[in-house]
């Protein structure tokens, strides 16, 4: 009986074990079906970003001429044809960082270096939206739009082979390509586009994307290698120093855009262009302070993630929005 006992405890044990065992699922290999591959391709082309092609409607906004059904048609499809160009971009670029990506402990998970899509699939499809948006630029837009969107891509695939590892031409890069979006909406509907106009986009974006950098300097201080390799080479100091001056330029340049009549003085019943001045400053000195902080990622998150900042660039699109309606 003493040794009844232990053999039918040891034998209880074994028995729950192999139902354990036999109950508990086997792994399922990854799914290989098209919606998979799909939906891949889609994260690989990073939807959250599109928000900034939205960018292509900035310049036929502040002359007023947006709210048609032509310039509207014509700056649907430009958002469209630039979407594509991006997305050709991001889609070669995990193709050629697959490797990189694979060893990174956030883009590891990237649907190439995950193996969700095969290499060559993303080099097949960004390669033809590379060459069909382009192409359709020059069938359905005016000829500056194709040539604008074809030196977009040129200057971003260089930046992804061998441009991203040169110090200040990187941030150079980055800030053009927004300010290509700026530009190419003034270009599809012809309309002149204003120094002043050129000079606050381009180093508002700069502001941006160098206190971008600068969070990241931030961030991976004492981790090396946890972030792009060029971070290394800049000091946190310097980049501070980059998106103070940008800021304080483009606020500059922003002034002297609202301040100019063009001969033609306003007849509302507020200075609304002057005195969108006031939230466009404020603007910056709030993002200034997630700057400041080493909390500023992707630009548009930050804007849509802060309700406070939100609200300013509501009430400098509403002041700017009645200077342009004259009201």
């Amino acid at each position: 009986m003493t040794e009844a006992a232990p053999l039918a405890d040891t034998a209880r044990p074994a028995g729950t074990l192999l139902e354990q065992r036999t109950r508990r699922p086997r792994p399922t290999p990854p799914s290989r079906r098209p919606g998979t591959l799909l939906g891949g391709l889609l994260r690989t082309t990073r939807p959250k970003q599109w928000v900034k092609n939205v960018l292509v409607a900035a310049a036929p906004a502040a002359a007023g001429q947006l709210f048609s059904w032509t310039a509207a048609g014509r700056l649907a499809l430009v958002f469209v044809l630039f979407t594509a160009c991006a997305a050709a971009v991001y889609l070669i670029n995990d193709a050629r960082d697959a490797d990189a990506d694979r060893a990174h402990p956030t883009k590891r998970h990237r649907p190439v270096a995950a193996g969700q899509v095969p290499v060559p699939v993303a080099y097949g499809v960004g390669g033809a939206l590379a060459v069909l948006a382009p192409a359709l630029a020059v069938w359905l837009t005016a000829p500056a739009v194709a040539a604008l969107l074809t030196a977009y891509l040129g200057m971003q695939l260089a930046y992804c082979v061998s441009l991203k590892h040169v110090l200040v031409v990187d941030l150079a890069v980055v800030t053009t390509g927004f300010l290509m979006r700026a530009m190419i909406g003034g270009l599809a509907l012809g309309i002149p586009l204003s120094r002043w106009f050129l000079i606050t986009t381009g180093f508002g974006a700069l502001f941006m994307v160098s206190a971008k950098r600068y969070s990241e300097a931030v961030q991976m201080a004492g981790t090396a290698g946890a972030t792009r390799a060029l971070l290394s080479e800049y000091t946190t100091g310097y980049l501070r120093f980059v998106w103070q001056l940008a800021a304080g330029v483009a606020v500059l340049a922003y002034c002297l855009w609202a301040l100019e009549e063009g001969g033609v003085p306003h007849t509302g019943v507020l200075p609304w262009r002057q005195l969108s001045m006031v939230p466009f400053i404020l603007a910056v000195l709030r993002y200034a302070v997630f700057a400041d902080r080493g909390t500023a990622g992707e630009p548009e998150e930050v804007v849509l993630g802060d309700r406070a900042l939100a609200l300013i660039g509501l009430a400098w699109l509403a002041m700017y929005g009645l200077a342009v309606a004259d009201w």
